[in-house]
């Protein structure tokens, strides 16, 4: 039986650009299929399919080139994926919410849940897969850009990474050697046989283990995956290759560090070591609006009433550390530019708190994002394998004849 993909109600607005009044209207003439979302807030999702066609025949109509092309910004999805639900203001990793899952399970178990589906299969993966060294670099290297120095000299070596089976364990014990090394590089220091990649960063970064450690898994599961973003796109088109993790890792890297995805994160650092009190943040905010800059790190697409992932770790890190100088600079901040744009602060903004509050070296919030988005890329990268298509969409040629 063919499996039917569904959107929720502002995604299947914007993906046909009309209301929602109008949307419901197409459900009722029965241009539309509607189900129950088999949520709390009552919600409904809409067939994709349906909502294609309609967009197809509309497009068509004038100009059949560009169904293709308005799909690829922010439009109608464009491949299936097992991973991650984005509805409304929740978010599922294989149909269990995020911020449950957030604050009740470990990060190599969430590891293992977007590779097998199984919470479960955690203890195996990562026991097997044994601890990697670390490799001495130039610490002068941004960590994002460490992180893909390591993982190219790596790849290599790992000769298991080059099974690509998506039903073989030498590919989630090659996941797992990723992660680990990728934590080890941060952390500075090779992990001990039976220890966590939290706790490996915790100790190498000279945390106390309470609330850190709680912070740091909280905040890597939070940045797990995220759909089909910029980051896990690059992944799955390099997976589609047949190359190994390794390349894939490093192909997610390139793109996650761009300030227009994770690289979001310092800009949001340097707005924040410009705020040197808090009575200073809206008098900034305002003077950004006014020159037209926009204040980075506030309001996402996917969440009109604001990030909920960015809102969890947020409360956590304020509840953990109330009288943190970036604490106290990340709340005023964030109540001007609610003020004044109505904006809600993104998961960046959390990660360059929690950064701040524990005292990590710069640029880490960006490397935590890292981190955390390689399981969602490992977990693309086995999707893709287990299809075993390449990804070639076709260029609309627009110049000289």
């Amino acid at each position: 039986m063919k499996q039917v993909r569904y959107l929720t109600a502002r995604e299947a607005a914007e993906a046909l650009h009309v209301s929602l009044a109008t949307l419901y209207t197409y459900v009722s003439r029965g241009l539309i299929r509607s189900e129950p979302a088999n949520t709390k807030n009552h919600a409904r999702l809409y067939a994709a399919e349906d909502i294609q066609r309609l967009i197809e025949q509309k497009t068509y109509r004038h100009d059949p080139s560009q169904a293709a092309s308005n799909a690829i910004y922010w439009g109608i999805p464009i491949l299936e994926s097992e991973l991650t639900l984005i509805d409304e203001d929740r978010v599922y990793y294989r149909g269990q919410e995020v911020l449950q899952l957030a604050t009740s399970s470990t990060f190599e178990q969430i590891a293992a849940l977007l590779w097998t589906g199984e919470l479960s299969s955690a203890p195996g993966i990562f026991a097997e897969s044994g601890p990697p060294t670390p490799r001495q670099l130039d610490t002068a290297l941004p960590p994002a850009q460490r992180l893909q120095v390591v993982l190219a000299a790596a790849s290599a070596s790992d000769l298991a990474a080059y099974d690509l089976d998506a039903q073989s364990r030498n590919l989630l014990r090659s996941g797992a050697r990723i992660l680990k090394l990728m934590a080890a590089t941060l952390a500075g220091r090779e992990a001990k046989a039976d220890e966590t990649i939290v706790a490996q960063l915790r100790r190498g970064w000279q945390l106390s283990e309470t609330p850190a450690e709680a912070l740091l898994r909280t905040a890597l599961i939070l940045c797990a995956d995220h759909e089909l973003n910029a980051s896990s796109f690059a992944a799955r088109i390099v997976a589609s290759t047949s190359t190994n993790l390794y390349q894939v890792v490093i192909a997610g890297l390139a793109a996650l560090q761009g300030f227009k995805h994770g690289g979001q994160t310092l800009l949001v650092e340097n707005l924040l070591r410009d705020i040197p009190t808090p009575e200073a943040a809206r008098p900034m905010v305002a003077e950004r609006i006014r020159r037209g800059e926009g204040v980075p790190g506030f309001g996402h697409r996917l969440y009109p009433q604001g990030d909920p992932r960015a809102r969890l770790l947020l409360g956590l890190v304020e509840q953990a550390y109330p009288t943190a100088p970036v604490v106290q600079r990340t709340r005023a901040l964030a109540t001007a530019v609610r003020e004044i744009t109505g904006r809600e602060p993104v998961l960046d903004v959390a990660l360059v708190t929690l950064a701040g509050a524990l005292q990590l070296p710069g640029e880490m919030a960006l490397a935590l994002f890292a981190l955390g988005r390689t399981a969602g890329w490992i977990g693309h990268a086995i999707e893709q394998y287990n299809g075993g298509q390449m990804i070639r969409p076709r260029a609309k040629y627009v110049g000289p004849r």
